[in-house]
């Protein structure tokens, strides 16, 4: 396959994890799958770990690219929500996927939290072929 540089993207995955790639957006997603509606201090509470400036960050972007809705109500203190947009429960089924495919790996990762890895010759043993 040749690399068309006038394409933004390389490929499909490439551009799937240009919208919902990073630490923290496909966490944000799932969580607000799970509950439809939450406010900033909802979410912040539901991801440990995540920084106030790296949420806002990546929920701006989430926003930016049609993923979530941000709805800012005029009140005081000001209230804002965050929901998924349709184009965003669009990615329920890779979010499902994704969940899944990380219990399996939960089960197998070894008590040191290190993996093993093979080297590129013996890929066969893990059931993908190039």
């Amino acid at each position: 396959m040749s690399l068309d540089y006038k394409k933004p993207y390389g490929c499909s995955v490439e551009a799937t994890l240009a919208v919902i790639g990073g630490r923290w957006k496909p966490i944000i997603i799932f969580h607000l799958l799970e509950n439809e509606v939450l406010r900033f201090g909802e979410l912040k509470k539901s991801i440990p770990g995540v920084t106030q400036r790296m949420l806002t960050n990546q929920l701006r972007e989430l926003e930016n690219n049609g993923v979530i809705h941000r709805e800012v109500y005029a009140e005081v203190p000001p209230r804002v929500e965050y929901s998924l947009t349709e184009y965003g429960r669009s990615l329920k089924p890779i979010m499902l996927s994704m969940r899944d495919w990380g219990a399996k790996h939960m089960q197998i990762k070894p008590a040191n939290n290190e993996l093993k890895i093979l080297p590129a010759n013996k890929t066969e043993r893990h059931g993908y072929h190039q």
